[in-house]
């Protein structure tokens, strides 16, 4: 419209690293930073060691849009390069500590990484991926070691040529100008995926979406200001769901730990007074079934923010049983983390609790930084009705969804087919609109014409008081197709046999999606919680067809 004009004094960029700015003015002296009895932080050391270290970086010879990858688990340095690295200009890396040598190469390789910051702890898989890569180039990124918290001194034997992260922190520029994305579509981090199913991909990650996301993160936790965050969510998984970023803006406490126990987490929730924290279903499992002695009582209602599979009606019911206030998320590494929440309304209070933990266990809405969430048929694009049987697929919406893939244009374009970002997840829609996940589109079991939802019969197994962990996949049958296969773990001290697991199952659903086979072992794990089907798969079709003959289906 006529009058109006666009400049600085009325646009700038978004980019969370002011979060960091405005929290060192408003909370210069409130804690930031806590790991141990001994180790903190406040808000006003941290932007100023993130300032000097932003400015050491620059002085490795890095030009803007250069990546910085780091391998380390939740300790303070690896908060600090959330801010120190893009403030730099360059785009932050943060690579899975599960990861060998081989593939830590290749992602350096893929990434064209200039620098790697490792904790000490993991120095032997830096060492073995630089070793890996000098054979194809001798142009090496450079290695920063970062050392137990706070110390500059090695006790260990590092390669020549290593620094030492805190002599960057000690030998940097406070006066440094801190420099901001010129447009707000830059990159400021690649997350490498770790799915269940395929290979990892570079997922590019904006200064916009992050801002947006980190600002939508505090929404759907019910962040106030100065909350006490616990850290059991990876850093390295998806930038720990945008929150490094949502703490600095609500000037919160991190505390970092570099295990997660359930110990540790008790111990923590308690010693700190923590509001809040998360992680994936894997996490409160452990929390509902941890030994009698280690549990601390809380020192209030401790939200619970999870996400990354499904988890179990159960296991929500059981945490809040313990004080815990559980808010479920869904999203993906695409998607920077949640995507959707699971918002509470007043007329599910009268529920009796059973049904409100399985309404809770439900992907719900699209946050305040997407634009929307559906579920398409994948073929014509149009949304399947609200009836909460017709499967498609979860689509996304909005500001919050990657840039792309890192050269990779042709898996971007699929992604993105059709105008919406396609998750590959299927689900359905209630008729409030609240969407709920059924599989993965690869994990489907298809039995006999019928779709049977591998989630929901996990659920169900979940629900029987002697397991403590579950997966079902599909097993090749010469007449079914396939037929589901659960591979259970059961608690420490319980027993149960295969035929009641699946009898258990045939009581509660109909008897087609009960499992018709039932294998007591350990789950393959992600770092991120999630259980990697395709080894269960590998495992179920190793075991041949179950059988040629008809079964009645009832």
């Amino acid at each position: 419209m006529e009058g109006s004009m666009k400049c600085c004094a009325n646009y700038v960029p978004l980019s969370p690293i002011s979060f960091l700015e405005r929290s060192a003015i408003v909370y210069p002296q409130r804690l930031s930073l806590v790991i141990g009895d001994d180790v903190t932080y406040t808000w006003s050391q941290t932007l100023q060691r993130c300032t000097k270290l932003a400015s050491s970086i620059l002085n490795l010879g890095l030009s803007p849009l250069h990546v910085v990858a780091v391998l380390a688990p939740n300790i303070p340095a690896m908060y600090e390069l959330h801010f120190g690295v893009p403030m730099s200009g360059a785009v932050l890396c943060t690579l899975n500590t599960r990861h060998d040598s081989s593939m830590i190469a290749t992602l350096l390789k893929h990434s064209e990484a200039k620098i790697l910051f490792v904790d000490y702890q993991l120095l032997d898989i830096a060492e073995g991926a630089l070793k890996i890569l000098s054979k194809t180039t001798t142009n090496l990124p450079h290695l920063v070691l970062i050392l137990e918290c706070g110390q500059s001194s090695p006790h260990i034997s590092a390669p020549p040529g290593t620094l030492i992260y805190e002599n960057l922190i000690a030998e940097g520029n406070l006066e440094f100008e801190i420099r901001r994305p010129k447009d707000e579509w830059d990159p400021i981090a690649l997350n490498y995926t770790s799915g269940t199913t395929s290979s990892p991909k570079g997922v590019i990650y904006s200064h916009r979406g992050a801002y947006l996301n980190a600002l939508a993160g505090a929404l759907l936790n019910e962040m106030r200001s100065m909350p006490v965050y616990l850290w059991c969510v990876p850093m390295f998984h998806c930038n720990g769901w945008c929150l490094p970023w949502t703490i600095a803006a609500q000037g919160g406490t991190n505390v970092c730990q570099r295990n997660v126990t359930a110990e540790g987490i008790f111990d923590n929730i308690f010693r700190h007074k923590v509001t809040h924290t998360g992680g994936a279903p894997t996490v409160l499992n452990m929390i509902i079934n941890s030994p009698l002695e280690v549990r601390k009582p809380l020192p209030g209602i401790v939200s619970v923010m999870t996400g990354g599979a499904p988890p179990p009606p159960e296991v929500l019911f059981r945490m809040e049983e313990l004080g815990f206030n559980v808010i479920h998320s869904y999203g993906l590494t695409e998607t920077y983390g949640p995507g959707t929440v699971c918002t509470w309304k007043p007329e599910w209070d009268d529920l009796p609790r059973d049904a409100q933990a399985k309404v809770k266990a439900r992907q719900g809405v699209h946050h305040l930084g997407l634009d929307g969430i559906d579920i398409k048929d994948p073929v014509t694009m149009k949304s399947v009705p609200a009836d909460a049987k017709t499967i498609g697929e979860v689509m996304f919406r909005g500001n919050t969804v990657m840039n792309g893939y890192l050269k990779d244009l042709k898996a971007t374009q699929d992604a993105f087919k059709g105008g919406w970002f396609r998750s590959g997840d299927l689900g359905v829609k209630h008729l409030d609109g609240y969407i709920e996940l059924k599989d993965r589109s690869k994990d489907i079991i298809i039995s006999g014409g019928e779709n049977i939802s591998s989630i929901e019969l996990e659920g169900v197994i979940f629900s029987h008081p002697a397991v403590f962990d579950a997966a079902v996949v599909g097993r090749p049958d010469e007449y079914w197709g396939e037929t589901p296969c659960a591979f259970v773990k059961l608690k420490d001290g319980q027993s149960a046999t295969a035929e009641e697991i699946m009898q258990f199952c045939q009581n509660r659903l109909p008897r087609y999606m009960a499992p018709r086979t039932v294998v007591f072992t350990d789950l393959p794990k992600t770092s991120t919680g999630k259980t990697q089907k395709f080894v269960l798969k590998e495992k179920a079709k190793a075991m041949g067809s179950l059988s040629k003959k008809k079964i009645s289906r009832l």
